[in-house]
């Protein structure tokens, strides 16, 4: 028997690493459960189900079995086969190890008759408030006490445990201001904190930093670690976004301290819930803080598999991000079959893709200002109808005073001046006709490809604009105005050069700046014509049947006399006869240029508009007067900020398309676009017994109604994973360890609580104090707990070496953006500027391959941009800034719920030699020798600057001898890679 012991004892283990709670003790549910995970979830469980059988989760275990039985029938022990199974003398399960004993044989039996009830997992239990545990230093009423010690020092009497001593002052003053705000105290307001002895001194400096506007730009760096945020795409085409309004509105929202519920449907679904508030349509950047593969998603072919297995891995990250952000689950295991672990269904995960469906990851325009944003709807709305009239052809627009007030306008415009035809031919053999109103029609041979070439006598003494008319015709294909048999053309390239007649034979190319037109084939705009690229150019099928006109503003105004004719050349080369059919040329000299396509058979009205003319005429009129006019005053608006988030409003680029319904979502089978299974249904999660999955939803085809009804499902009380997750990140940034230790997951892989009843006492607090983020940091900053020292105790540490129940307080160290901010703070160079585009430490320039790549050392480190602080500056994915990376700062490509925290050598070179640095420490000693105190009292000053004490005698000789040697700057450099300043006790 005692030999047999060992080997049991692995067995257990083996189980325990294989069960439902991998690497951690049950979370004291029923002892039959336990059994199991202990016994049976080897050969049981969601790695390895043989026969069919899973006990590691009830909706497995109650299943029919392969062979069509089952295993467990709750309520009746007979009727299912576990109970023979166990007991079977010749056969017995577990096969290996001992037998169960008859007491655990009959406790499997009388669970079953009860139900066969498994305790919820720990994260989806209803969320209730604790009662307070009694101790004597703690009062209910945090008056006298912390309610929050109260459940820790019941936790360490519990395992024998006694708390370390407070802090001293120092040490908590410092350790306070890196958590709040992500800098040091200053030496004036460390000494101001030291000599000030009132009871609330503390209290005071709390609620000073968390009303500071550097409180929220510390702790939106840490939800920019969990959101994986940054000012690029990634991917190899890593190129810059639009980020910057999200994360400026993340730290405006942790200063106004919002409400929790608020912060989250923002995020969701701000542009639906709260469309008159510009920042809740910023919030949702959030849905698009991840990674975006440009060359698939913008490049690729939107009818191509590819594209299709794209669009559902990019919203595989926005889900994903979504649900680990806020409920903490890990769903993203449920995309090619039911979650191994968690009670999350592969309908689940798929119904959670369809929310989603109708957005994507682009950037569009928005108004930071209210009123604007309430103008530009208005007018924007006003357009839209007035489309639908003219489409109607609403006799509203027939009214007399609006008829004169638009021929009045038209009257008014400068007109376009005809060019005539001196000189025309084909360089491939095409006739062309001039025709009585000045065009040319294209007959004869129908070559593959062609130049025309039309030379002019310039009718006007300046030119500012082009304009050229794509004609329709009867006698061309369709109806033309191009001579491919679909009626379509391919105009490569326009060019426009200039002659004097005084000087004949010598021309000059006129350059043509900008082009717009009535109508573009997707993916072959007009500005494609002279962009110099043979490979591209302006088409308009499906278009056909009907002209078309296009403007080319000139670069700088023409001036023209008598004797200057103007050549142009269309060029068209694509082949296969897409040639132009018929065209008319035209110029004007126009202040604005920009706004005077108008319709040519609009300019023809003005000298005969009658009462007589046809209605449709009429209405096409005074609808084009009112699109003007909206449009002048859509112009005159402060012109609108770019942002990139979620949305299905923006500008078609190539594949990239908005869409303008939810695209159906199938569950995949194993996970593949080449196996889709039935529709999924915009849903939540299931696994909640507080919640239905099913949204509440009035119209299923409307995108953003499935946004808000999954936005209200995350803010709602009622949902326990979202309170509980907010708690414990909170607790996580404090403590450097979460109450769960797997901030992002909650489930049965992910750590359990280490003092459950603490962690729902805080998350129904937050919920009691309306979502504040600041009442729960106050009450954690403000417990003993977070006020203790870091002294290490051999006793506590035998018995808890983590120290997961918080005997002490665990040192952290610095990160990456702390240790640069305080350079910056102890040079006196911070810039405490708050917003606005990333910063960039680079120089961008480009590699080999000619693609553009940031060259951090090529920057000059007194570079203005160099001295705001760190949650400001430009966040490359591909290529991360190397001084922060060393540091370990996080990669944005990953969601980081945790940063990892390493002491390499090379970080000790890189706080060495790190030019930042070596220039930082550089201006703290020109600050410091800007006194004339002597070199002692100098390194004084060094000390009290970046320690926040005065040196020991020995520290100050061997300093101050230091310093005479080397320099000052060398000093500081010496004192800021020591684990004194680089660790917070």
């Amino acid at each position: 028997m005692n030999r047999r012991v060992p080997l049991l004892i692995v067995m257990s283990l083996f189980a325990l690493v294989c069960s439902a709670d991998v690497g951690m003790a049950h979370d004291g549910q029923s002892d039959v459960p336990a059994l199991f995970a202990a016994r049976c979830v080897r050969c049981h469980g969601p790695g390895e189900a043989e026969a069919g059988l899973r006990l590691d989760d009830r909706d497995f275990a109650v299943r029919p079995l392969d062979s069509g039985v089952a295993a467990i029938v709750p309520g009746d022990p007979a009727s299912g086969v576990l109970l023979d199974r166990v007991s079977d003398p010749d056969d017995p399960m577990p096969p290996e190890g001992e037998r169960l004993t008859e007491a655990e044989i009959e406790s499997i039996r009388q669970w079953i008759a009860e139900g066969a009830v498994w305790k919820p997992h720990w994260a989806y239990r209803k969320l209730d408030k604790p009662q307070i545990p009694a101790a004597e230093d703690v009062s209910s009423d945090n008056r006298t006490g912390n309610p929050i010690d109260a459940f820790v020092r019941a936790k360490q009497s519990e395992l024998g445990l006694q708390s370390s001593t407070p802090a001293d002052r120092r040490t908590l003053l410092r350790r306070l201001y890196y958590d709040l705000i992500g800098l040091p105290p200053s030496p004036r307001e460390m000494d101001a904190f030291l000599s000030d002895r009132s009871i609330n001194a503390y209290e005071r400096v709390v609620d000073r930093l968390l009303a500071s506007p550097h409180y929220g730009e510390r702790w939106a760096r840490h939800w920019m670690d969990v959101v994986h945020y940054a000012d690029s795409h990634g991917f190899e085409h890593d190129l810059y976004r639009d980020s910057w309004p999200y994360r400026d509105y993340v730290i405006r929202s942790l200063n106004e301290d919002k409400p929790y519920a608020q912060f989250v449907q923002e995020q969701v679904a701000g542009d639906v819930l709260f469309p008159e508030n510009p920042q809740a349509l910023v919030a949702t950047g959030f849905l698009a803080t991840g990674p975006w593969d440009l060359s698939a998603l913008k490049a690729g072919n939107p009818e191509s598999i590819d594209y299709l297995i794209s669009q559902y891995l990019d919203r595989d990250d926005i889900v994903s991000t979504v649900m680990a952000t806020f409920v903490s689950c890990t769903v993203e295991c449920a995309r090619c079959h039911d979650h191994k672990f968690d009670p999350i269904s592969q309908s689940d995960y798929y119904n959670l893709q369809a929310v989603f469906a109708g957005i994507d990851k682009a950037t569009r325009d928005y108004d930071p200002d209210p009123q604007v944003a309430q103008e530009r709807a208005e007018l924007k709305a006003h357009k839209t109808e007035l489309e639908a009239q003219i489409a109607r052809q609403d006799p509203a627009l027939l009214e007399s005073s609006l008829q004169d007030a638009a021929l009045d306008w038209l009257r008014q415009q400068p007109q376009w001046t005809i060019l005539e035809p001196v000189t025309y031919d084909s360089a491939s053999g095409v006739t062309l006709v001039k025709e009585a109103d000045g065009s040319l029609l294209s007959t004869g041979t129908r070559p593959d490809t062609d130049i025309y070439t039309v030379q002019v006598q310039a009718p006007i003494v300046k030119v500012t604009a082009i304009r050229l008319e794509l004609l329709a015709d009867p006698r061309l294909p369709l109806g033309g105005p191009g001579r491919q048999e679909n009626g379509n053309l391919h105009l490569n390239e326009l060019t426009l050069a200039v002659e004097s007649a005084s000087d004949p034979g010598v021309s000059a190319e006129v350059e043509l700046r900008a082009a717009r037109a009535d109508y573009n084939q997707p993916d072959w705009s007009v500005d494609q014509s002279i962009d110099g690229n043979l490979a591209t150019a302006w088409g308009i099928y499906p278009n056909v049947g009907q002209s078309h006109v296009a403007y080319f503003e000139l670069a700088e105004p023409l001036v023209c006399d008598e004797n200057t004719r103007l050549t142009f050349k269309l060029q068209q080369s694509h082949g296969r006869g897409h040639l132009v059919g018929r065209f008319r040329l035209a110029a004007i000299h126009a202040e604005h240029p920009e706004s005077l396509v108008i319709d040519t058979q609009l300019t023809a009205l003005i000298e005969t508009l009658t009462e007589e003319q046809l209605p449709t005429e009429r209405i096409k009129l005074a609808g084009e007067y009112l699109r003007r006019t909206f449009d002048e005053q859509l112009a005159a608006l402060p012109v609108p900020q770019r942002l990139y988030c979620g949305t299905n409003q923006f500008a078609a680029e190539q594949g990239h398309r908005p869409a303008d319904v939810p695209r159906p979502i199938h569950v995949l089978e194993r996970g593949s676009v080449h196996a889709p299974g039935p529709l999924a249904v915009p849903g939540a999660l299931s696994c909640m017994p507080t919640l239905d999955a099913k949204l509440a939803m009035r119209d299923l085809d409307s995108e953003g109604e499935r946004r808000a009804a999954l936005a209200a499902w995350l803010a709602d009380t009622q949902n326990v994973l979202t309170w509980r997750s907010i708690a414990n990140r909170i607790w996580h940034f404090h403590f450097g360890r979460g109450l769960v230790a797997t901030p992002s997951d909650f489930g049965k892989m992910g750590s359990l609580p280490t003092h459950p009843e603490l962690l729902d006492w805080l998350a129904v607090g937050l919920q009691e104090n309306e979502g504040s983020l600041k009442w729960l940091h106050r009450q954690i900053v403000t417990s003993k707990t977070y006020q203790q020292s870091s002294q290490f105790n051999p006793q506590s540490a035998e018995t808890d070496s983590s120290n997961r129940y918080l005997w002490r307080m665990s040192r952290k160290m610095l990160d990456a953006e702390a240790i640069r901010d305080s350079l910056l703070q102890f040079s006196g160079k911070l810039n405490a500027e708050m917003g606005g585009p990333p910063v960039k430490h680079f120089v961008v320039t480009k590699n080999i391959n000619d693609q553009e790549e940031p060259a951090y050392s090529a920057l000059d480190v007194d570079d203005a941009g160099y001295f705001r602080r760190s949650v400001y500056r430009y966040i490359y994915r591909t290529m991360p800034e190397p001084f922060m990376n060393a540091m370990d700062c996080p990669d944005a490509s990953q969601r980081t719920p945790v940063r990892s925290h390493s002491v390499t050598a090379l970080q000790a070179a890189a706080m060495l030699n790190d030019p930042f640095l070596v220039r930082q420490c550089e201006h703290i000693a020109n600050r410091i020798a800007s006194t004339e105190a002597a070199l002692q009292e100098k390194v004084v000053s060094l000390y009290t600057l970046i320690y926040g004490r005065n040196p020991e005698a020995e520290e100050l000789q061997a300093t101050k001898d230091y310093a005479d040697a080397h320099g000052l700057a060398n000093a500081c450099r010496v004192l800021l890679n020591s684990n004194e300043f680089l660790f917070v006790d």
